[in-house]
């Protein structure tokens, strides 16, 4: 099956300490769907294009920085240790801030954190990892749920894994990231069939229709 339309560009975003699989799941769902409609595109995006290191010393090798990324239809920022840096990443804030009002804003796990520190989170709901998180991990002993209501307190906290408040879309923890990019592929006018067999293809049918629910849509 094969399908042309419709056009649907995504940069991921990559950088030190991110966790290894609020990226690479949306990107793996991206990397899938484009088989089937080749005009979906996914890229790998690091802050000067240079390669970084993940979670766990997974070195990453992004195609694009920055400021060579051109034009896209969404961005997806992961979590990860990481995060306590980019939250205060300037050039990061710069590029956020200039994208098309019709550039999709996403997030993984406690990429949230981002958005919200930037205020891309105020007066919306959003969600973020629920857990406590290892000490090793976290920024403190509370769960990320709990720091994006301080980080962000003009923030409504969802308990939904996925939320959906048009421009902006958060996720919960790390393996929401796949429902992100299923969910990504709806938002790039794909119908229920063209998702599913996504997910079917990725072997996540089961997972996927459990978590179909479990959506809270916000958008104005």
């Amino acid at each position: 099956m094969v399908r042309r339309e419709p056009r649907f560009r995504v940069g991921v975003y990559v950088f030190d300490q991110a966790e290894i699989l609020d990226f690479a799941a949306p990107y793996g769902v991206f990397s899938v769907a484009a088989d089937m409609n080749p005009r979906l595109e996914v890229a790998l995006v690091s802050e000067t294009g240079e390669p970084v290191m993940a979670r766990a010393g997974f070195t990453v090798v992004a195609g694009r920085s920055l400021e060579d990324v051109g034009e896209l239809d969404a961005f997806l920022l992961p979590g990860g240790p990481g995060s306590r840096r980019e939250m205060h990443n300037d050039r990061l804030r710069r590029f956020l801030t200039g994208l098309p009002p019709g550039t999709v804003l996403a997030s993984v796990c406690s990429g949230a954190l981002i958005l919200g520190r930037m205020g891309f989170l105020d007066g919306l709901a959003a969600t973020s990892r629920k857990e406590p998180a290892t000490e090793s991990f976290s920024f403190s002993r509370s769960s990320f749920f709990d720091l994006l209501s301080e980080i962000a307190p003009r923030t409504r906290l969802s308990r939904a894994r996925l939320v959906d408040c048009g421009r902006i879309i958060t996720a919960g923890g790390a393996a929401a990231g796949l429902d992100m990019g299923l969910h990504l592929l709806r938002r790039a006018g794909h119908d229920d069939s063209f998702v599913s067999e996504v997910a079917r293809v990725m072997d996540y049918t089961l997972a996927y229709e459990l978590y179909l629910e479990d959506v809270e849509e916000c958008r104005p």
